[in-house]
């Protein structure tokens, strides 16, 4: 497996996609039920190629990605050949940038002192796809890029 297996929620968000993946492969509702009580390797197999095929569509269409923690955002544009990354740093450990009034004061302030923001770019140590799942796994999170083009704008 590429990625890893998707969610049960997730699973059942994509359920009729995941009913025209099986009827590619010629399984219909009924020899599915079949597959899952007497084979679930393969069953199981099943659910990984199509988890694989999600992941690598979604990732595909990603640009932007960002990570908010309490003192810091990293924020991503996913470009075809290289990562820019935009950090910022609050130097005010009184503020949690995950409370959302404390975020908001954040955006309200972008030129404070207590703020720090640094911006570098770096080609892919492996394939694209794999580097932005490594982000999510680590709490990324795909966005529409609003914030990264805000900042870059702000810092360019």
């Amino acid at each position: 497996m590429k990625y890893r297996q998707l969610t049960k929620e997730q699973f059942l968000a994509l359920d009729k996609e995941f009913a025209t993946f099986l009827a590619t492969q010629q399984i219909d509702a009924k020899e599915w039920k079949t597959i899952k009580s007497t084979k679930p390797k393969v069953a199981e197999e099943e659910l990984n190629i199509f988890s694989d095929l999600v992941w690598e569509k979604v990732l595909t269409k990603a640009t932007y990605i960002e990570h908010i923690s309490k003192n810091y955002i990293n924020l991503f544009k996913c470009n075809s050949k290289e990562i820019l990354r935009i950090y910022i740093k609050l130097n005010d450990t009184s503020k949690n940038l995950m409370n959302s009034e404390d975020f908001n004061w954040f955006l309200k302030n972008l030129t404070h002192k207590d703020i720090e923001y640094f911006k570098a770019a770096k080609k892919y140590s492996k394939e694209r796809n794999l580097e932005l799942f490594e982000l999510i796994e680590m709490g990324g999170v795909i966005t529409d890029g609003k914030l990264y083009n805000a900042i870059y704008q702000l810092i360019a």
